[in-house]
């Protein structure tokens, strides 16, 4: 009855619990959080050994680095661009992508290598020893020469030292950017900052005078062009004005200047033209007058009447006339002042009529002249007008000629012009760069921080612990609870033994109401439920290495079953190391060898016990041969012979491990127990102890969990098992 309310109180144990949807899930939470810590636990001293030394290293890795400084100059960037446009005026990027971008790209430009080349020669660095040894490496010397110059070695080093030693940095949302450099001298650390800045200043102003390099260059080169074509143009242009007869009159007028084409045969047409038409009008009127004055007396031509020497004349004859009226009334006809008056009148009228005749004569005259001037500018005026007409046509290719070169013109005053001005401005941009803050002298190291190092190298040996701890309980298939029992092996716990606090197992074996005899005789219980017939009639204890309590339990379980009135025989099959005679004190040499070997009968090498109905077998005399031994016909013989005269043949094999006495024991059982020390490290001897089994197909019973520490498991079981194992242990 009390072996049936031990099996009920294991299979409660054993049996998973119904709990609320709430607890549920609360007590999975816990069980997580005590398994971590148990895992700690079990392993505080590697914990502890990593973490104390990586805290060490890093204490001595501080105290050996050479301090370095932190030098920082602060630098605002716009974004802003120079446009090469009209005035020079800088236009402002509206999109922030494309702010981001010009800061990144400005950023990269500090962070290049043609900006730490201009640095490092700006300062020399090259040929300072001091600068290399700030940056911590050495300044190469020809023996270090490999195919270069010593000098370009030199500047090679000391810029790929300078872009190690730069960090660039611009905060989110600002413009301002951080040149910070590191050295171990906290003066050239600030010399290099202040210089990056500076030479980064210089290079943006450089930068944004040459990004009109290419337009003045282009436009220089349009302009020879340009210049080119207007001379030759020009050139053309005359030659064909002075082959056409042209001449090219230049004048300023509202418009500006303006260039004109002078025709000398257009304009002496005009001329004639104006002329030929006063010819006509001057024959018309001398053509009129003869007309007039051709039918006419003499006297009665106004021209004649007005002339002043026709009125001279007649006024003489007007006073011979009267003289000579005066002598004729005082003389006669023939009277010598009568005869004279008479020829001075006769005279007086030849003259006048001579006169008169001769004003109508160069009438007639001049309109002869008239029309003969009238005819020969008509005639020149038809010639100039063919010659005009031919000239217009000429014209033509004229204008062609001058429309050519005022566009080649004004093409060269447009480049010029725009030339000129691009000159003017390229060197006086604005500079969207500021230097903020100038790097001071740092006074405190940067690094090493003995603080901050010895946090880092906490979490560090943190991490290499928590790893370490992984990889253990990876690889580790150490059996240290029933849980890892189920897990790592799939094999249900029979028995858990707890670890012997003080005192001799013996006297806690002889203690029938210690906590290591209930537990034995706990196991024993679950071996009468092991198999579908109850216990099986030959058992197998065996483990995968030494001292792990298979003797013990072997010689237990064979005890406390014959203590229940069965007859059980105990047979020591470690004919290596046989330790069953000592334990019983049997000086006999006798033993299970004799009978494999056929030197002694089953019954001479039986010897009884205290106990009534156990009987054992050492495993006497040791041969040299075990495995051979084992192999023969002997051991199939001896088995079924026991199995005959005992209801339960109790086999206490030799471990598994490097040995193949035990396989071949565990072929001839009806059933293994598998004892595992709880309490070592097996280093993956369980899992290979169990694939040998499973390779000659022994029937496994199950595991013995010897030498549990209730502390290395989970909370709840070693509750149970103090619990447990404590009921009883005092009086109430």
């Amino acid at each position: 009855m009390a072996e049936m309310d031990l099996k009920d109180a294991l299979l409660e144990r054993d049996a998973p619990r119904a709990y609320p949807e709430g607890e549920e899930a609360e007590f999975g939470f816990s069980l997580n959080f005590k398994a971590l810590a148990n895992v700690i636990r079990r392993n505080v001293v590697l914990i502890v050994s990593i973490v104390v030394g990586a805290v060490a290293i890093g204490a001595v890795i501080t105290f050996l680095m050479v301090p370095t400084y932190n030098a920082s100059a602060e630098i605002l960037i716009e974004d802003q661009a120079d446009q090469i446009i009209e005035g020079s005026e800088l236009q402002k990027m509206g999109a922030s992508w494309d702010t981001d971008r010009f800061l990144q790209t400005q950023l990269g430009i500090l962070r290049s290598r043609s900006l730490a080349r201009s640095v490092v020669q700006s300062g020399k660095f090259d040929r300072d020893a001091s600068f290399f040894e700030a940056l911590g490496s050495k300044i190469p010397t020809e023996d270090d020469l490999d195919g270069k110059k010593l000098a370009d070695m030199r500047e090679e080093v000391a810029v790929d030292g300078m872009i190690k030693k730069l960090t660039v940095d611009m905060p989110v949302n600002s413009r301002i950017a951080s040149i910070i450099i590191n050295s171990r001298n906290p003066v050239l650390s600030a010399k290099l900052a202040n210089l990056y800045a500076e030479r980064y200043i210089e290079f943006n102003l450089n930068q944004k005078y040459q990004s009109s390099a290419y337009a003045r260059r282009f436009l220089a080169d349009q302009l020879d062009e340009a210049r080119s074509k207007l001379a030759q143009s020009e050139r053309d242009l005359n030659q064909y004005a002075r082959a056409a007869g042209l001449i090219r009159v230049t004048s300023e007028g509202e418009g500006g200047r303006q260039e004109s084409a002078l025709s000398v045969t257009n304009d002496t047409l005009v001329q004639l033209n104006d002329a030929a038409s006063k010819a006509t009008a001057e024959r018309i009127t001398a053509e009129d007058r003869w007309r007039t004055i051709s039918t006419q007396s003499s006297l009665s031509v106004r021209e004649v009447n007005s002339n002043p020497a026709i009125m001279d004349l007649l006024s003489q004859k007007a006073k011979v006339e009267g003289n000579l009226a005066n002598e004729m009334a005082r003389h006669l006809e023939g009277y010598a002042t009568v005869k004279a008056g008479r020829a001075e009148i006769a005279e007086l009228d030849s003259r006048i009529n001579a006169i008169a005749t001769s004003i109508k004569k160069s009438a007639y005259l001049d309109f002869q002249a008239a029309a003969e001037r009238e005819k020969s500018l008509a005639n020149r005026v038809d010639s100039l007008r063919n010659e005009a007409l031919n000239e217009q046509d000429r014209g033509v290719q004229y204008s062609v000629l001058k429309r050519v070169a005022d566009s080649n013109r004004a093409l060269y005053e447009t480049l010029l012009s725009r030339y000129n001005q691009i000159n003017a401005t390229a060197g006086a941009a604005s500079n969207n760069v500021t230097l903020v803050d100038r790097a001071e002298v740092p006074r405190i190291p940067d690094s090493p921080n003995l603080l901050l190092n010895l946090v880092l190298a906490l979490m560090f040996g943190l991490i290499v612990a928590g790893f370490a701890v992984f990889l253990k309980e990876i690889f580790d298939d150490a059996i240290r609870s029933p849980e890892d029992v189920e897990k790592k092996l799939g094999l249900p716990l029979l028995g858990l033994i707890p670890m012997q606090k003080e005192g001799n197992l013996s006297d806690e074996l002889a203690n029938r109401r210690s906590s290591v005899s209930e537990a034995y005789r706990s196991l024993v219980t679950n071996l009468r439920y092991s198999t579908a017939s109850g216990l099986p009639h030959v058992l197998a204890v065996t483990s995968s290495r030494e001292s792990e309590g298979k003797s013990t339990t072997a010689r237990v379980i064979a005890r406390d079953i014959a203590m229940l009135g069965q007859n059980v025989l105990l047979v020591d099959t470690d004919l290596r190391r046989p330790t069953l005679h000592h334990v019983m004190k049997d000086a006999g040499a006798s033993g299970l060898t004799d009978v494999l070997t056929g030197q002694k009968t089953f019954e001479e090498v039986i010897h009884p016990s205290d106990v009534p109905t156990l009987s054992y077998i050492s495993g006497l005399p040791m041969p040299p041969d075990p495995a051979l031994i084992l192999s023969g016909d002997g051991l199939a013989a001896f088995v079924e012979e026991a199995r005959s005269r005992f209801d339960l043949v109790v086999l206490d094999c030799p471990p598994l491990l490097g040995l193949s006495d035990a396989a071949i024991l565990a072929s001839h059982a009806d059933g293994v127990l598998f004892i595992i020390d709880a309490s070592s490290f097996h280093r993956g001897a369980v899992k290979s102890a169990m694939r040998r089994l499973g390779l000659i197909g022994a029937n496994m019973l199950g595991v013995v969990l010897n030498r549990f520490n209730p502390q290395a498991g989970d909370d709840d079981y070693s509750y149970y098992a103090y619990s447990y194992y404590s009921y009883g242990s005092k009086e109430d």
